[in-house]
């Protein structure tokens, strides 16, 4: 196998094992041992449901698939077929998932005319295109983030979505496959700290240079740091601020540590307003070794009676795994048990298929948290350190 290939698998397993993009895969050895069934947000014992449609994979170059899969399957997606155009990622997969068939083409799955929705983990810039293709072949669509990494992709992506009427949905798994994330949502919307004046989102990770493929260090093939680990961020601010309209207030965007690497941006941060709060917005890839974690991922909600803390991946001074929320009100402190939190999203993604309803995601909230996301990297100011 050559290194090319070689990183590539490296790559596939780390991701799978550390959760790089918010899935929070639990550490085991193997990665490829793990079950698509159990995952730190996911895990349960529960059977899956009997299946309410037929469901297929393109691409997987990065692990958060397994993540999509698991919600599908969970929300009564079967998985029937798969393809990508790496064979040692095809191999990887098969190991997961022996169930389903490798499809010879991606064609082959775009003509099976039994087959309502089309996963991606692919490369992200292959990630718009692929999901075109997929809607003009009248099947809807989930990515990985981020679904998009340009603003002409965005446009041909929302001409082709209102002209077939499919779904185009991005799996912004930091909100959406987080139990403390939902659950924050919960108390928000039942008033629990007032009307919410900003968020603050923190998305810091480690980068593992050696085990990353060579599209990682690739600015046109991943979009930029904003593009892409900020693009939970804005879902995020969207979602916990009810805003429907927004606008970038100021970015900026570096590689102030890692020249060896001129296509990367380690470092990012955004501020954002909308018509329904303001939000700030930070990005890195500076998690060092010592952490038991691949980033320490934190979202801060502001509201006019109290405030919420989520330390998604780790809370380094106290209790042990992830999902940690603490609410802060006019009467008390207190930490907020979130294991038994139901999450919804393939559930409702699978009822949006079946049903043509918007209730996983609308489409205008997907699209306005790319917008944002890409606008805010194509307008950030380059920054240099001395």
């Amino acid at each position: 196998m050559n290194s090319k290939n070689e990183n590539r698998r490296k790559f596939l397993r780390d991701s799978v094992q550390s959760a790089a993009g918010l899935m929070m895969v639990p550490l085991m050895s193997q990665a490829t041992d793990l079950s698509p069934k159990k995952t730190a947000s996911t895990e349960t014992t529960q059977p899956l449901p009997a299946p309410r449609i037929k469901f297929a994979v393109i691409g997987m170059n990065h692990g958060h698939i397994y993540g999509q899969v698991n919600a599908v399957q969970r929300g009564g997606g079967e998985l029937v077929s798969y393809y990508a155009k790496e064979s040692e990622l095809m191999a990887d997969f098969k190991k997961r998932f022996p169930e389903a068939k490798a499809a010879a083409s991606e064609k082959e799955i775009l003509d099976d005319k039994s087959i309502q929705l089309v996963l991606s983990s692919g490369i992200p810039a292959d990630r718009a295109p692929l999901g075109i293709r997929v809607m003009k072949s009248g099947k809807d669509y989930m990515s990985d983030k981020p679904g998009i990494t340009s603003l002409p992709q965005l446009a041909e992506v929302r001409k082709v979505q209102k002209a077939t009427k499919q779904i185009y949905s991005i799996m912004y798994s930091e909100r959406l496959e987080n139990k403390a994330t939902v659950k924050a949502g919960e108390l928000v919307q039942a008033g629990a700290i007032g009307k919410v004046i900003q968020t603050i989102g923190l998305g810091p990770h480690r980068m593992n240079p050696k085990s990353r493929p060579e599209w990682f260090f690739e600015l046109d093939q991943y979009g930029g740091i904003i593009t892409d680990i900020g693009s939970h961020q804005f879902d995020q601010f969207l979602f916990f601020t009810g805003s429907t309209e927004a606008h970038v207030v100021a970015s900026e965007v570096g590689n102030v540590a890692h020249p060896e690497y001129p296509g990367l941006q380690d470092f990012g941060d955004v501020m954002v307003r909308g018509n329904g709060g303001m939000g700030y917005v930070r990005v890195d890839w500076f998690t060092p070794d010592g952490l038991k974690s691949w980033g320490d991922g934190r979202l801060t909600i502001l509201g006019t009676e109290g405030f919420i803390e989520i330390r998604k991946n780790v809370d380094i001074s106290g209790a042990p795994g992830g999902n940690h929320l603490f609410l802060v009100d006019q009467k008390e402190t207190k930490t907020i048990d979130t294991s038994d939190v139901d999450l919804p999203y393939g559930r409702q993604l699978v009822d949006d298929v079946i049903n043509r309803t918007e209730t996983a995601m609308t489409q205008a909230h997907c699209f306005l948290t790319m917008e944002l996301a890409l606008k805010a990297q194509a307008q950030a100011e380059r920054i240099k350190l001395s």
